[in-house]
C-alpha cells in the first residue's frame, strides 16, 4: 500500500503544478480546477521517490514540478499496468490508462538536466469513482 505525499493543480497546461491541501476528483473528468481536467489523461501520478532520485541532478525539484496531480510514496510505475485499478482514500477509484508519456520539447527539466522521468515513470488514470484526495490518504492496487 502506498500513501499520497502531495496533491497538486495548475491553472494552465504546460506549467508546473502547485501543492494544495486537497483535490476533488470527478468521475469521467479528472481533477476539478486543474488545467488537465476533462482531457484524455484525467489524473497524473508520480512517485516521490523518483523525484528525490532526480534531486542529485537538480536539487531544487519539488512536488508538482513534473505537473503531476498526485505525488505518491510506496507505489511506483513499475507496480502498475494499464487496466489495473487503484483506490485512494475512502472513495476514489482510478483505472490506470497509461504509463509514461511523450515529453514535450519545451520541458524545463529536460532542458536543464538532459532527461525527464515522466516518459517512463508518469502514471495516468481515469476517474471511475470520484471523491476528495489529500496528503496522507492511502493508495492501494485492487486489480
Amino acid at each position: 500500500m502506498g500513501t499520497v505525499q502531495a496533491v497538486n493543480i495548475s491553472d494552465r497546461k504546460g506549467e508546473k503544478k502547485h501543492e494544495v491541501e486537497a483535490i476533488v476528483l470527478r468521475e469521467d473528468f479528472g481533477v476539478e480546477d486543474d488545467a488537465h481536467g476533462g482531457s484524455e489523461r484525467q489524473v497524473s501520478l508520480l512517485a516521490f521517490e523518483r523525484i528525490e532520485d532526480m534531486k542529485k541532478d537538480l536539487a531544487t525539484l519539488k512536488v508538482g514540478d513534473f505537473a503531476e496531480n498526485i505525488t505518491t510514496t510506496g507505489i511506483a510505475a513499475s507496480d502498475l499496468k494499464p487496466g489495473m485499478r487503484v483506490t485512494i482514500g475512502d472513495s476514489v477509484l482510478l483505472e490506470i490508462t497509461q504509463i509514461g508519456k511523450v515529453c514535450h520539447n519545451g520541458c524545463a527539466i529536460r532542458k536543464e538536466v538532459g532527461y525527464c522521468i515522466m516518459p517512463k515513470e508518469g502514471v495516468f488514470g481515469k476517474v471511475v469513482q470520484g471523491g476528495d484526495v489529500k496528503k496522507g490518504d492511502g493508495i492501494e492496487i485492487v486489480g
